[in-house]
């Protein structure tokens, strides 16, 4: 993994979108069934929308009906951080990119992946990159 990422929360806001701003930088979500890259069927990467890091290849990605993207890994084990979250009277692991620290969603043990893990990302803290080129 490369060096840390880190900008003033007026740089973040200059970069990012206000959607994208809520998800990355205050650990927000984005209602389900209405991200861009939820329904996303095409071969390809994804990316961190924050600093372009390489998370998710689109070959582990998978429809878990929860309204999310959701994948069954991550592109490498350090591309992503994983931390106890205990908010919203509920004890989860959220899922940060390891070079920016934006906050990406949540990993469940309730996938159907070689470890039974589903990565459910929200789809404004991601980037897509078509195995085609940009369209």
């Amino acid at each position: 993994m490369t060096d840390k990422i880190k900008l003033s929360d007026d740089e973040w806001r200059q970069r990012l979108n206000p959607l994208q701003y809520h998800v990355l930088r205050e650990h927000g979500t984005e209602r389900a069934f209405t991200g861009e890259y939820e329904s996303n069927k095409a071969s390809g990467l994804y990316r961190c929308a924050g600093c372009g890091t390489p998370l998710f290849a689109s070959a582990t990605k998978y429809n878990s009906g929860s309204g999310w993207p959701s994948y069954t890994a991550p592109l490498s084990t350090d591309a992503v951080e994983e931390f106890r979250d205990v908010s919203h009277g509920m004890v989860r692991t959220e899922v940060r990119c390891a070079r920016c620290e934006g906050h990406l969603g949540h990993v469940f043990p309730d996938g159907p992946g070689p470890d039974g893990l589903r990565y459910c990302i929200n789809s404004a803290s991601l980037a897509f990159d078509p195995e085609d080129g940009p369209a």
